[in-house]
């Protein structure tokens, strides 16, 4: 077993991964396998990439979120997808991380090229539920993504 050393080396190539993947993120996983008790993990997102607002019922799966390159914006929804906090999350901003308990619905959209966080949160790895995706946003893939997509993209646009 040989240790990892977390750089801007692994950084860039978590990020380019993402930019190389249809669905313009990728993940980096420090845990051994989706059973590991606890997972840790950059996870890159490039601009674009849609992420379906969600929660996590599992009393056990609040996530920790730091971001160690580029920016972020993070999206916290009521249970009817009424937007109630948006904030930006950057490497070098004030603000360079979250913790979000379970059964907070959240989206995350990268704000930069080459974004990328540290995730931790309990294992084992299981997808998310149906009931766990707000039933008020478009999936992945569905009719109605992108001008939602945009819609989030624009509670962060610059004036």
């Amino acid at each position: 077993m040989s240790i990892t050393i977390i750089d801007t080396d692994l950084f860039a190539q978590t990020a380019k991964a993402a930019q190389d993947s249809p669905r313009l993120r990728k993940n980096h996983n420090f845990h051994s396998d989706n059973n590991a008790a606890c997972h840790r993990l950059l996870n890159a997102l490039q601009p674009g990439t849609y992420v379906q607002p969600h929660c996590h019922l599992d009393p056990n799966k609040e996530e920790t979120i730091v971001v160690v390159a580029g920016s972020f914006g993070m999206v916290i929804f009521d249970e009817q997808g009424k937007v109630t906090q948006h904030f930006v999350m950057s490497a070098t901003g004030a603000q360079r991380g979250v913790n979000i308990p379970s059964g907070v619905f959240h989206c995350m959209v990268a704000l930069e090229k080459d974004s990328v966080f540290f995730e931790a949160k309990a294992g084992p790895y299981v997808v998310v539920q149906e009931v766990e995706k707000a039933a008020w946003a478009p999936a992945e893939g569905e009719p109605g993504m992108a001008a939602y997509l945009a819609s989030i993209e624009a509670l962060f646009a610059k004036n």
